[in-house]
């Protein structure tokens, strides 16, 4: 059942990336178990799952397992906290979610993964891709570029520019690919380095440069990943 796992997947992303504040974060972080956050956020995830799957019965024992094991590897995580890096936490934190999430699914039915999708189905990957492409696209850079401060880097910035300079090309992207015109991507590199260019050469700061080529390539290389994997799905 290609739909159930899609409904579950969005379920995930917009529970994990979208509905959750940094304060809801921060507040599990600091009081685990007894965190009014905690629950909320399980709870919200159960309630996503059910709602997406329109309240199934049958579906109940595969939402309870998928629900216990969220708490269950959230409550390790921050447990971990201080053990672990941070940005190994979150990958391997999300990397569980799926494989369990994608198993529980694997389990329970008997799922044809190659088959086509049917055009009523559509709509869930537009919708899982631009929630990628955005909030769990912007989460994933912020965790692999943490390793680097950016606190002793001179000049002002608009607040959340960068985030949202990112998101608006990552959009552009995946339109490009899926239009099939690549030739865009060229251009949109070529006018982004223009704009930056007075920028970095007047900060004279080697490591900027590199910050924003690495920040760069990732997001270039997500977007390009999430369309691909959009038009596979659509196919």
């Amino acid at each position: 059942m290609i739909t159930t796992l899609l409904q579950f997947l969005l379920a995930h992303f917009l529970g994990d990336f979208v509905l959750q504040t940094t304060k809801w974060v921060k507040d599990k972080e600091e009081k685990g178990l007894k965190s009014i956050y905690l629950w909320m956020h399980i709870g919200i995830h159960f309630l996503l799952m059910f709602v997406f799957t329109a309240f199934k019965v049958k579906l109940i024992p595969v939402i309870v397992a998928i629900g216990l094991s969220h708490l269950i590897i959230d409550v390790i995580k921050i447990k971990l906290k201080h053990r672990v890096p941070a940005s190994y936490l979150f990958f391997g934190d999300q990397l569980l979610h799926l494989l369990i999430l994608v198993g529980a699914l694997g389990l329970y039915f008997d799922i044809n993964w190659i088959r086509f999708l049917n055009p009523s189905e559509h709509w869930i990957i537009w919708i899982l891709a631009f929630i990628m492409l955005t909030s769990v696209s912007a989460v994933i850079l912020k965790v692999a570029l943490s390793k680097w401060d950016l606190m002793t880097f001179e000049g002002e910035a608009l607040e959340k520019a960068g985030l949202y300079i990112g998101i608006l090309e990552r959009l552009f992207i995946f339109g490009f690919v899926v239009m099939g015109y690549w030739a865009g991507i060229g251009f949109l590199i070529a006018a982004k380095s223009i704009f930056r260019f007075s920028d970095l050469s007047r900060s004279k700061d080697r490591k900027l440069t590199e910050y924003v080529l690495i920040g760069t390539l990732l997001s270039y290389g997500l977007a390009i990943m999430i369309a691909l994997g959009a038009l596979w799905a659509l196919r």
